[in-house]
């Protein structure tokens, strides 16, 4: 008995997706799961993943819990966001962000006009105004001298904190990072401000070596800026 070949087996006309089109057929079923969701959504979860610490699988929980909760919190975070994009810029002055431009910790009367507060990052101002252990101005540097990423100190706000180094100032507290490169940053930093009139310190017990000041707690920051030293 003759048994003539059916039409899926490839014939022109043929079912789609017979044993000659299996290629085609993964290709096909490959780009569908790719194409789980709508283009917004996939930008939407593809935006998150950036952000640190969260994976591709973080994104897109995040991604459905946003979705789920549009009223109270999509919508919200949506409208937080767009506003930060418009009124958020850099301080002038100290290298801080803020809506307002000296920032709000400059422009404050209170603060102690005599000692200058010098971190690497912005979170690490954060983490010190956590803590209340000091009521002084700020300098961010924006970073950590770093030759072999060719990071150097045309790279950072150095040049300005020389130029805030002058009086009412009498001090420059060092609070960078116990890491290599904080304290070879420190070191240029010291040397710098050499012939400026003023002291410079460091922070001392309580940090500990290749810790981040960001991930201390306040106890540990108010032992680090009570026992500050002189270099």
């Amino acid at each position: 008995m003759i048994v003539s070949p059916s039409p899926a087996c490839g014939e022109k006309g043929g079912v789609r997706g017979g044993p000659t089109q299996s290629g085609e057929r993964w290709i096909d079923r490959a780009k569908m799961a790719k194409q789980s969701a709508g283009t917004e959504i996939e930008r939407l979860i593809g935006l998150l993943a950036r952000l640190p610490g969260l994976g591709h699988r973080s994104a897109r929980k995040a991604a459905l819990t946003l979705i789920k909760r549009r009223s109270d919190l999509l919508e919200p975070l949506a409208a937080a966001l767009n506003d930060a994009a418009a009124r958020i810029i850099t301080c002038s002055t100290c290298g801080n962000i803020d809506t307002v431009d000296p920032c709000t910790i400059c422009s404050d009367p209170r603060r102690d006009q005599t000692l200058i507060v010098v971190v690497e990052e912005i979170a690490d101002l954060w983490a010190l105004e956590r803590a209340g252990v000091v009521t002084s101005l700020y300098h961010v540097l924006g970073g950590h001298l770093s030759p072999l990423d060719g990071i150097g100190p045309e790279q950072l706000s150095i040049g300005q904190l020389l130029e805030r180094a002058v009086p009412p100032v009498t001090e420059v507290l060092l609070a960078l990072n116990a890491t290599v490169e904080g304290q070879s940053t420190a070191h240029y930093l010291t040397e710098q401000l050499q012939g400026h009139g003023v002291k410079v310190t460091r922070l001392a017990h309580g940090v500990p070596i290749g810790g981040e000041l960001d991930y201390l707690d306040e106890g540990t920051l108010a032992a680090a800026i009570k026992s500050r030293r002189t270099l």
